[in-house]
């Protein structure tokens, strides 16, 4: 009986994964993993939440196969890892496809609508895609817990949210404020300053404009300001400019102008340079406004002293304030008295009051504004500009700079404890901790919480209409309900709270940023504080966690600020920061570009672990990845196929033989020096691979693999092809020839080590490798054999197979093959041609190892003299004596006659008889060689002159005419 289940030639990578996950769904091979390290160490792996709103992509794939990895490693490593689900459910991604589908557009039509049924539809919405989501995720080999997910929407969820909320209520670290915020008018909302980084585009094109302000009392004479925000300037109540910096006074056109001294280049030709004098000068004197629409209520158009805000590296030096629109404007304007006036309305539309541009979206106006300044005189110039602009990382909408009365979190307060926890966590890459990520915290501003939408987690704070006293709820239980309730809008609109003064207390309407519903996730998962105390206690912080590495001012972010604020700790030890995933040419894809990737068709082409085998090797994480199917194709050639072939290799000359891995093992130090060399370099990769992975450095851990895989292809396998060829003494059936013993031996334990190295990363097809070398696919493994590679340790070399000595030995040996093959080619004899002799420099070498050199060769004798760096490393004696000519005809008809077996479609094991005619040459090389070229070709018998054959071949063998044919 066959100890192992035939391997065919065609390895069918994707059809096999489909057997493998039947397998793993029914021996329920996961589950058991978890049950088998039930009581071991923890390594805790938070799940980054994904929106189930949209069809996953192959930039998800990539994620995932990152998160499956370490997971997998540190469970084999005997480690126990609960991989929990979860589902990012709020926000507006949900309520704008809801939008799209009930075809409204808007606040005002949601509300028309209804926000009970507009939230119901976003309830539903979140989760519409989850079971595409589950589809992928098993087919890719994610081993996650899709039966108990956390959400975000579940009411034991928000429960915990609150409760996170009342704590920095508590602590005086969660504040109303009126500030200047990004601002979204498709959507009607604020967002935060992390939400504002994911929406930022290079090379957008706005207008340029230079504008002559005039000052009072002094006809013609004008403040020269620079913006790329024309529709600002019905807004404006201030300029600014720097008071120690020199400024000019310039005559031009009639006009006089006034600007820096530094951007004097930004005139046109012909000016008259009048004065110099300090910014200090300008300041506290008054300019005609531009527009008289909306006149601010208070004092205004003075120019004010701001050195933080001006440069002197753009524009002119005098900076157009507009206090309801820009940060540093509003900070102005209410350190200097300043009024403010809103010219737009929350619709990003110019309020009625504004009677030249009523009713117009700002950006629309920009051309209207920018022709009546032409018209009035106080355009100076008008051109565009490309830079760097935000827009809506949901709607992308241009976004706006906007005053708003907003709930914000003091993270500010937190700063040094952010940055000291951001240190104590470790990055990969590196270089994130103290650049991207560093510089983000020593830059940071509080974080913008309250949202004016609808689906969301709501803002747990009610306020007294008589008094204005506001309260903050950490719990369901305060206001009359449970978690068996629903805790969204409008429910818990209706909800109201007696006030000390005997008013009514009613919930502000806005909900929170759904950002920090992610942050919440490693204690909300758990419903705590309410329950799993010691659960949460000993699963945070994490030691795991990957995204992409536009999450870190997302997910990173959040996680380490929610920590931080509430229980003073990171909330993860390790992060891996992902590329993004481009196209083949390297562009980023996208619909509009048609050049997005299916996942699901690419791993159903080529597999799911070529897939993520790729996603592990190709670069370092940080690097963007270029995926299409030639890099996948790639994979699978280059790597797998390789490693196919010799498994094949082995299982099938293995069941020739008769070989049983159940039998002992012949002792590795009485092995032969090619198989203690083998083992040698399997304990090497072993070592490397487990550095690697622990130092979460998968690209060096798969290298490492891949050059393994390729020495036992290239080295091992082709260097023992004889020792397996090679007649059976024992019955058939029944393995007794110990060079083969130990041949088998060492194969089954490299083969089984890379099946163990490589589970992490192509779990799937080290499933089908390690079932069938363990016997478990024909009933003939070990009693207590684990069902599956997954449910074993992760290899550990052994002591006795390390031998740096030996490999550093078969090194100098493959380098010295490799300048035998140059000179070899250098003087045009072909490999197959036998040599006398090869002389090289340095130390003999060991007498095993130097008979591998002797036969890579193809010499007969290997001598020795003194390295001479100004000589070749090998010397080659090329003379050819009649016998060494021979020699070479048989061995290049033994090849003919092996080509012509495989055309012949013939079993490895099958006899055939040889069948020649030739000349002279050919005929004493036959006579002479005749056993050793039976041995070599499985021939039974070597006959001379034509006869019916399966095969033939005619040609020349060493200029000698010669055909062959083989018959059985």
């Amino acid at each position: 009986m066959s100890r192992f289940s035939p391997v065919a030639s065609r390895a069918s990578f994707a059809q096999g994964e489909l057997e493998i996950i039947k397998f793993w769904r029914s021996e329920q091979v996961f589950q058991k993993g978890l049950a088998a390290r039930e009581g071991a160490p923890e390594y805790v792996f938070y799940e980054g939440p994904p929106t189930a709103n949209g069809r996953p992509g192959i930039h998800h794939v990539l994620a995932r196969a990152y998160k499956d990895l370490f997971p997998r490693y540190m469970q084999m490593k005997g480690y126990r890892v609960d991989r929990k689900a979860g589902w990012d459910t709020h926000g507006l991604p949900v309520e704008l496809e809801i939008e799209k589908k009930i075809k409204v557009s808007g606040k005002k039509q949601i509300e028309e609508y209804g926000i009970g049924k507009f939230n119901a539809l976003c309830r539903k919405s979140a989760s519409e895609y989850i079971e595409d989501w589950e589809r992928l995720t098993e087919r890719i080999g994610f081993w996650l817990d899709t039966d108990n997910p956390y959400r975000t929407y579940d009411s034991t969820y928000i429960e915990s949210v609150w409760w996170s909320l009342r704590q920095l209520w508590d602590r005086k670290l969660l504040y109303q404020g009126y500030k200047v915020v990004p601002y979204c008018p498709r959507c009607q909302t604020s967002l935060s300053s992390h939400e504002l980084s994911l929406g930022y585009r290079d090379d957008t094109e706005d207008p340029s404009v230079y504008v002559k302000f005039e000052l009072k009392e002094r006809k013609r004479q004008y403040l020269l300001a620079w913006t790329t925000t024309p529709w600002t300037l019905p807004g404006n109540v201030a300029l600014a400019v720097h008071p120690d910096e020199e400024y000019v006074r310039v005559a031009q056109d009639g006009d006089e102008l006034i600007l820096a001294r530094a951007r004097i280049s930004e005139l046109r030709d012909g000016y008259e340079l009048l004065e110099t004098f300090k910014g200090s000068t300008l300041v506290r004197l008054e300019y005609r406004t531009l527009f008289e629409d909306v006149p601010p209520e208070g004092p205004a158009f003075a120019v004010l002293p701001a050195p933080a805000m001006v440069t002197m590296s753009e524009g002119t030096g005098v900076v157009h304030t507009a206090g309801a629109y820009g940060v540093a404007d509003l900070e102005l304007c209410q350190r200097e008295g300043i009024a403010l006036r809103h010219v737009v309305g929350l619709d990003g539309r110019f309020v009625a009051g504004q009677t030249r541009y009523g009713g117009q979206f700002v950006k629309d106006a920009d051309k209207q504004i920018i022709k009546d300044l032409r018209e009035s005189g106080n355009l100076y110039a008008a051109g565009t500009v490309r830079h760097t602009y935000p827009f809506c990382w949901r709607c992308e909408s241009p976004l706006l700079y906007f005053a708003l009365t907003s709930w914000f979190i003091k993270t500010t307060a937190v700063k040094e404890k952010l940055l000291r926890n951001n240190k104590a966590v470790k990055w990969y890459p590196a270089h994130i901790r103290d650049g991207r990520m560093g510089d983000w915290l020593e830059n940071l501003v509080d974080w913008n919480i309250s949202r004016t939408r609808y689906w969301g987690t709501p803002l747990p704070i009610w306020e007294c209409g008589a008094c204005g006293k506001q309260h903050c709820v950490g719990s369901s239980k305060e206001i009359g309900l449970t978690v068996a309730d629903d805790l969204h809008r409008p429910f818990i609109d209706g909800m109201e709270l007696g006030c000390e003064c005997g008013g009514t207390m009613v919930r502000v309407p806005d909900v929170i940023d759904c950002w920090y519903d992610s942050g919440a996730m490693p204690f909300a998962q758990h419903h705590y504080p309410f329950e799993n105390k010691e659960l949460f206690a000993s699963r945070h912080p994490a030691d795991f966690i990957c995204e992409a590495i536009d999450q870190t001012r997302g997910w990173f972010f959040s996680l380490l600020a929610v920590s931080t604020l509430l229980f003073d700790k990171p909330a993860y030890r390790n992060t891996v920061c992902l590329g993004l995933v481009l196209d083949e040419k390297g562009q980023k894809m996208s619909k509009s570009r048609n050049n997005t990737v299916d996942p699901l068709s690419l791993v159903d082409e080529f597999g799911a672990d070529a897939t993520r085998w790729y996603f592990y090797s190709a670069v370092s994480p940080g690097s963007d990845y270029r995926v299409g199917k030639l890099q996948i194709q790639d994979v699978v050639r280059r790597f797998m196929l390789t490693l196919w072939n010799v498994y094949s290799f082995h299982v099938t000359y293995a069941n020739l033989d008769g070989f049983d891995p159940r039998q002992p093992a012949p002792v590795v130090a009485r092995r032969p020096a090619l198989d203690r060399w083998c083992l040698a370099r399997l304990a090497q990769t072993i070592d490397t691979a487990r550095d690697c992975m622990d130092r979460y450095d998968p690209p060096n851990a798969c290298r490492a693999i891949e050059l393994f895989v390729e020495d036992l292809s290239k080295w091992y396998v082709r260097r023992s092809r004889r020792r397996f060829w090679k007649s059976n003494p024992g019955k058939k059936g029944e393995l007794s020839d110990l060079d083969k013993l130990c041949a088998y031996s060492t194969l089954q334990e490299a083969l089984l080590g890379v099946a163990g190295l490589i589970a992490p990363m192509m779990p799937f097809l080290a499933e089908r490798m390690y079932r069938n070398l363990s016997g478990l696919e024909t009933g003939s493994a070990q009693v207590g054999q684990p069902v599956s590679i997954h449910l074993t340790e992760y290899p550990e070399a052994v002591g006795a197979t390390r031998d740096p000595e030996l490999v550093g030995d078969m090194e100098r040996v493959r380098h010295l093959v490799e300048d035998g093959l140059a000179a070899r080619e250098a003087a045009r004899i072909k490999v197959r041609q036998p040599l006398a002799s090869a002389t090289v420099g340095g130390e003999p070498l060991d007498s095993e190892l130097e008979q591998i050199l002797a036969d890579e060769l193809n010499v007969r004798q290997i001598l020795y003299g003194k390295q001479d760096s100004d000589r070749p490393t090998v010397i080659l004696d090329t003379e050819l004596t009649d016998e060494l000519i021979l020699e070479g005809v048989v061995r290049e008809m033994s090849r003919k006659v092996n080509d012509l077996r495989k055309g012949a479609n013939l079993a490895l094991d099958d006899r055939i008889r040889i069948h020649f005619e030739g000349e002279e040459l050919v005929c004493r090389a036959v006579s002479s060689r005749r056993e050793h070229l039976q041995a070599e070709t499985l021939a039974d018998g070597i006959t001379e002159g034509r006869a019916e054959v399966l095969g033939e071949w005619e040609g020349a063998l060493a200029g000698s005419r010669c055909w062959i044919g083989i018959a059985r």
